[in-house]
């Protein structure tokens, strides 16, 4: 070829190399992503061949030695084949002559890089998991720090209820929480080995699945040959695991812009710029980003449930194209989560200003209302004696001269005075956004005690997700460790 690459590798040879569609064809440069991967699936599958005796024990010690060092000289250096996979057993056949061809005895391409996608997004979503316990950690210490601090809270970014900091934050933790939950459900549907499937049909060797799913680190494998190469939709749960992560950061990380906005937070110089001409400017910039990646997230699923709509079933090369960005956006909503998290632990929450916003707006109206129904009124009637007083009590209206507006109303409304079902002073305490908080003592509520409990849980639950995702951690070492010694009995 006139560019100097040859045009024969260990699967075309001379014949369908692609000609001008060499290029297009290749996905060897995407493919470092599985480099690594490939090593270790073709030293599993080259350990199972040299122990059900398919392959003799001096060739896989030769084939095992050529990976070692193809795994030394590094991805930059293979220089043929139309994906790593091919590259890689071109090299070795290089090195060591046709017996290197024997390490692809019993299996296909296809069953090959379905294996790979698998070996290495599992390492991803583990990696994602772990960022999100992460996040919960920072949310409970943060919320622990934070749990008589009275805050408004927002429902159409208007005020409703005085609510809490940290009931706000174990808001966010809870929704993280499900978040781990998805991705190691994902998790343990992709480590599944479809090592051993050949093409689609299975292969008339005889091969040991099991055994090489456990030099893997695989917790079993995909039965049905055809299903084993086809299957993608752990691609597609795992984007959709990732995606609806980075919907969630965004949420929390638009909530963290308004508040610094309204002078509620201070997020810490880290988490911060400043404009390139403005420089009283203190910008939000990473939590910005980090609300941007839900974008690129979204799309990638939208991506991978476009590629694998309608294909027929087993492999179609359109699957090329599928796991590449899945990849990448696992990288991304990581690095995001990490954000996320580094901003909420060093966050500085303005007491005094949270403590002055949490009354406005007649926030605490439905206390009042619960006040009336809990007194024996139907809750409709309270909350139109409160409706009808609402109009003319505003942020400077003090509890003495707010009671008797609402007294006036029940008058109007009731034709009795509200005072015939409560005390003047339970309705003036109502008002106040402390004491309205503290009533609302209700599971999952929040009131001190309410969510002194809940943190109690919060803490536990966090630390069995991390014991979750650290024993999935430790069994994927231990394999590792195991293919290690098994390889070494032969080279």
């Amino acid at each position: 070829m006139t560019d100097g690459t040859p045009s024969e590798t260990a699967v075309r040879r001379d014949r369908f190399s692609g000609g001008p569609a060499r290029g297009f064809l290749s996905s060897l440069a995407a493919d470092e992503a599985i480099f690594a991967a490939d090593l270790a699936v073709d030293r599993a599958h080259v350990v199972m061949l040299a122990e059900q005796g398919i392959v003799e024990a001096d060739t896989a010690g030769a084939i095992l030695s050529a990976l070692a060092d193809v795994e030394d000289a590094g991805h930059g250096a293979l220089s043929e084949g139309e994906d790593v996979h091919e590259a890689i057993e071109t090299a070795v056949i290089d090195r060591i002559g046709p017996d290197g061809g024997r390490m692809h005895t019993a299996r296909s391409r296809n069953d090959e890089v379905a294996t790979c996608i698998r070996y290495r997004l599992r390492e991803d979503l583990l990696a994602v998991a772990e960022a999100t316990v992460a996040l919960r950690e920072a949310l409970a210490a943060a919320a622990a720090e934070h749990v008589g601090t009275t805050m408004p809270g927002y429902t159409h970014l208007q005020p409703a209820q005085p609510t809490t900091v940290a009931h706000y934050l174990l808001s966010y933790e809870a929704a993280v929480a499900r978040e781990t939950d998805r991705l190691l459900d994902a998790y343990d549907r992709t480590n599944r080995s479809p090592l051993g499937a050949a093409a689609f049909a299975g292969t008339p060797f005889g091969i040991d699945r099991d055994r090489s799913a456990e030099l893997l680190g695989f917790d079993g494998v995909v039965r049905n040959a055809m299903d084993a190469v086809s299957a993608r939709d752990f691609l597609l749960e795992a984007a959709a695991a990732f995606a609806s992560l980075s919907v969630t950061l965004s949420g929390l990380a638009e909530d963290l812009v308004v508040f610094a906005n309204k002078g509620f937070l201070e997020l810490d110089d880290d988490y911060a710029s400043t404009s390139s001409i403005m420089p009283q400017k203190k910008n939000p910039d990473t939590l910005e980003l980090t609300r941007g990646v839900a974008g690129d997230a979204v799309g990638e699923l939208t991506g991978v449930a476009t590629a694998l709509k309608g294909l027929p079933r087993a492999y179609n090369r359109d699957l090329q194209r599928v796991h590449p960005g899945v990849f990448e956006i696992a990288g991304v909503v990581r690095d995001a989560t990490d954000v996320a998290g580094g901003a909420v632990a060093t966050a500085t929450w303005d007491e005094t200003a949270l403590e002055a916003a949490a009354g406005e707006g007649f926030s605490t109206a439905t206390g009042i209302a619960d006040l009336l129904a809990m007194a024996g009124l139907p809750f409709r009637s309270a909350h139109e004696i409160v409706a009808h007083a609402a109009a003319s009590i505003d942020d400077a209206t003090d509890p003495t001269a707010a009671a008797a507006k609402l007294d006036a109303a029940a008058e109007d409304v009731l034709a009795e005075s509200l005072f015939a079902y409560v005390s003047r002073d339970d309705v003036e305490r109502a008002l106040d956004p402390d004491a309205s908080v503290a009533s609302r003592d209700s599971a999952g509520g929040p009131a001190p005690e309410a969510v002194r409990t809940a943190l109690a849980d919060v803490d536990s639950r966090i630390a069995a997700d991390g014991d979750r995702v650290a024993d999935r951690r430790a069994a994927l070492d231990r394999a590792s460790d195991r293919l290690e010694a098994e390889v070494a009995t032969y080279v």
